[in-house]
């Protein structure tokens, strides 16, 4: 690879970030999500029980054994988008990476050792060339950001909770660390899909691609506009049964829902966060090691706060309300679900036990908002 500032693609030019951190396109609830799970209880006994009994060379193995290795002569394009992705965001090594025979449109970063990408045969034949180059790039921004080793255990624990479902308290343990990491893994596409726009620098070509995974390759049918309309009208619709609705249908997921990561995209797209980056001015990996937490937590939880504050959401915007004191969150609870008016004589203590209750939604909803926070 020569070493220039950017890089000719057909029709343009594209800016390389030598030496850019994944902190530069980090998500902040990404960071936020991975602090938590490194706090559950027992996912660091865990973690290291797998990382030495995790058979990655078994793994390696089947995908050289029943998949197709990307290369110069074997879906040459793809390699060709693979070493390009990983000149912008300068990644050293590249990766292996796979295409597997499934309809499915998929793409995966995993390995414990060295990150492995496999992306489904149809993903290939849905995607055109420049929605593809955000894919390639969405996966190699998990490279880069080390997501890979976390993906591995999550599809390990996955497959170790269905084996271990008749025995009650293994099977709680386990679900304990898969929904935390689920949870943190929807943040993490958050980060990986602005990886992707990096790689890309083409907006239009990342909406069309998750449009294409939404409703499958009917672009004469489909708008862009409509389609963040469609984020739109899940984030502010419905009351609050609704909001509870979508926290459960999200908990099961590994990825944030289609329409929610492309208005989180274009939020992105939009920023000053995103302009300094192309005008070269980000994070660089040797002032890694003199990074500040305390200044990473921070930001988290000014993005939590902001994600509350302007969330259309109903149990968002209820949530909001108490904390700044607008009212009692149990009875406000009541009301909301029951279509009661508020009463004036319902005192903190006769909505406590509602409250308490109330307030679990509640902690997850920042979590969930922050998937749509910019």
């Amino acid at each position: 690879m020569t070493d220039r500032s950017s890089e000719n693609v057909p029709g343009r030019r594209r800016t390389r970030f030598p030496g850019i951190s994944s902190r530069a396109y980090e998500h902040p609830a990404d960071r936020s999500a991975l602090v938590a799970l490194r706090r559950l209880s027992g996912f660091d006994t865990v973690f290291k029980a797998l990382s030495g009994l995790l058979p990655e060379r078994s793994l390696r193995l089947l995908f050289l054994s029943d998949s197709v290795r990307v290369s110069e002569t074997q879906f040459a394009h793809l390699h060709t988008m693979l070493r390009d992705a990983c000149y912008i965001l300068d990644l050293e090594k590249v990766p292996q990476m796979y295409v597997t025979q499934d309809p499915k449109p998929n793409a995966m970063c995993i390995g414990l050792d060295e990150p492995i990408i496999t992306v489904t045969t149809g993903l290939v034949e849905l995607l055109d060339e420049e929605e593809m180059r955000a894919v390639v790039g969405h996966e190699v921004g998990h490279a880069l950001s080390g997501h890979s080793v976390y993906r591995t255990i999550l599809l390990f624990l996955t497959s170790l909770a269905v084996k271990v479902a008749w025995i009650p308290l293994g099977n709680m343990a386990v679900m304990a660390i898969v929904t935390a990491l689920r949870e943190w893994f929807r943040k993490s596409e958050l980060s990986a899909d602005r990886a992707g726009l990096l790689v890309g620098q083409d907006l239009q070509a990342s909406m069309r691609g998750l449009m294409k995974i939404a409703g499958g390759n009917h672009l004469h049918e489909m708008n862009v506009d409509s389609f963040l309309e469609q984020a739109e009208e899940y984030e502010a619709g419905g009351d609050l049964r609704d909001s509870v609705l979508k926290i459960l249908n999200m908990l099961p997921r590994t990825h944030p829902f289609t329409t929610v990561r492309a208005a989180e995209l274009k939020k992105w797209a939009e920023s000053r966060d995103y302009q300094r980056i192309m005008d070269g001015h980000y994070p660089r990996r040797t002032e890694d090691g003199d990074a500040s937490v305390t200044d990473s937590f921070r930001e988290s939880a000014s993005h939590y706060a902001d994600s509350v504050r302007g969330s259309k959401d109903p149990l968002m915007k209820l949530v909001g309300d108490i904390a700044g004191g607008a009212g009692d969150l149990g009875g406000r609870l009541r009301d909301r679900f029951t279509g009661a008016a508020s009463g004036g004589s319902r005192g903190g203590g006769g909505g406590s036990g509602p409250g308490d209750r109330g307030t679990g939604p509640g902690d997850d909803g920042p979590e969930a908002t922050g998937q749509r926070g910019g």
